[in-house]
């Protein structure tokens, strides 16, 4: 059972992080794939940036595995990789992949992974418009939004 756990400013590929979490005797393997979308709220996005405070970043991903391995005994790997820097439209920013010998906790795990991910991983987004403009988006989730 591993963790994969990466936060980079290159491409994200979900060959190579589908085959990290890939074991013989998974009948699963759940994935969640966050890309950049061309429009929010009726105005043309461009691209967004991500940018993270890594060391905290990493420690609430892997608080977050920790979690899902005490919720769901029976998962095998985890990989969560987010990355940072510009992603332009239809690229992925984020891909969690989790196996497990049957779909239901992979599934339910892959669920609670994003949730949790956009809840209390510290890591930003500035989304960038048509006209130039941008503004930096704050995930509802966040726990920081909980005492507003």
């Amino acid at each position: 059972m591993n963790d994969y756990l990466e936060i980079r400013a290159c491409k994200l590929d979900l060959e190579e992080i589908t085959k990290l979490v890939s074991l013989p005797e998974c009948g699963a393997i759940s994935i969640f794939m966050g890309t950049t979308r061309d429009n929010m709220n009726g105005k043309l996005v461009t691209r967004l940036e991500y940018e993270a405070y890594n060391n905290m970043a990493l420690k609430e991903m892997k608080k977050i595995c920790d979690q899902i391995r005490k919720n769901w005994p029976d998962i095998r790997n985890i990989a969560i990789f987010h990355r940072i820097g510009e992603v332009k439209i239809e690229e992925s920013s984020i891909i969690i992949a989790i196996s497990s010998p049957h779909r239901r906790d992979s599934l339910e795990a892959v669920n609670y992974c994003i949730n949790e991910f956009k809840r209390t991983v510290p890591i930003w987004k500035k989304e960038w418009y048509a006209d130039s403009t941008y503004i930096w988006k704050e995930n509802c989730e966040c726990i920081h939004n909980e005492t507003k």
